[in-house]
């Protein structure tokens, strides 16, 4: 019986998808046809132009050197900046949450309750919840009016709307939930004996979160900073209800650009958007790798 034990421990427990390879090919197969496909036929269209509202499928640079050349690069490095600046903000807010919903001193049901909160807003329109910030930040809206009533400001504060700072806000609000689930679901599979061993040798709760729980959270940190990041850099819904056409991104330019049958020109700002992506996160693959072994974190996640 123990003979028996080992090999089956040693050959290790098969998956269906070792069982039926062809599922593997099957995927890759769909996967391609409905997602890299598209982006290919996307970057080709980058290098095409149009006139007079119709597409010329000659091959040129025309579209890509008006994105640098003309004021649609000030708008790509504010999209950049905003989308990071989102990212990180969300980060450091996401970080500390998770880690005290899978390893803090929270009930079970404080745990349910929070968990059933944060994905209340995958059900509800993001437009609808965005627009409500309208009347709470507006001059007439309900933070001047309390502070109006409380007779701490004498009038209406400006600025609260319309401005970069309310459209950080608004992201941070929408994204933080692709930032803390996937940061909260890599923590809660972290084996509690490594803490409490950690912890009986003498560490401090601060080495145990840099040498234990940041490392094997790794996979989930990266999930969710591309989770955060690229809807952050293709944002529609803030800048314009938010923004109130002050803060122009990439979206804006997209739609404008769609609107006047530009495609070769939507297909350009596209493409830059996943390509600005693809060059973060290898940015962040590769200095992840001198902090920690992402290989032992997927592993570890796997077991």
């Amino acid at each position: 019986m123990s003979n028996l034990i080992q090999k089956l421990s040693s050959r290790g427990m098969r998956t269906p998808l070792d069982r039926s390879p062809w599922l593997i090919r099957s995927f890759l197969f769909v996967w391609l046809f409905v997602v890299i496909a598209p982006l290919l036929v996307l970057v080709a269209y980058s290098f095409f132009d149009s006139r007079n509202f119709m597409m010329v499928y000659e091959p040129t640079l025309k579209t890509w050197e008006g994105i640098f050349t003309s004021g649609r690069f000030e708008v790509t490095v504010r999209t950049l900046r905003i989308a990071m600046t989102v990212t990180l903000i969300e980060l450091l807010l996401a970080f500390p949450s998770a880690l005290w919903l899978a390893k803090g001193n929270c009930t079970k049901t404080t745990r349910a309750v929070v968990l059933a909160l944060l994905t209340i807003p995958f059900f509800l329109d993001q437009s609808s919840r965005i627009i409500v910030w309208r009347g709470i930040l507006d001059e007439n809206g309900l933070i001047n009016h309390v502070l109006m009533m409380l007779h701490i400001v004498q009038s209406p504060i400006k600025g609260l709307l319309y401005t970069e700072a309310a459209v950080h806000f608004g992201m941070v609000i929408s994204y933080f939930p692709m930032m803390v689930l996937p940061v909260y679901m890599a923590m809660s599979v972290i084996d509690d004996t490594l803490i409490s061993a950690a912890a009986d040798l003498g560490a401090t709760p601060a080495r145990i979160v840099a040498d234990i729980i940041l490392p094997l959270s790794l996979p989930g940190v990266l999930a969710g900073v591309v989770f955060t990041l690229g809807p952050a850099l293709a944002s529609w819904v803030e800048p314009n209800l938010l923004g109130g056409g002050f803060v122009n991104m990439l979206s804006n330019s997209v739609d404008s650009a769609y609107g006047a049958l530009r495609y070769p020109v939507v297909a350009a700002l596209s493409s830059f958007v996943v390509l600005m992506i693809g060059i973060i996160f290898a940015v962040l693959m590769f200095v992840t790798r001198r902090f920690a072994d992402l290989s032992m974190s997927f592993r570890s996640l796997q077991s």
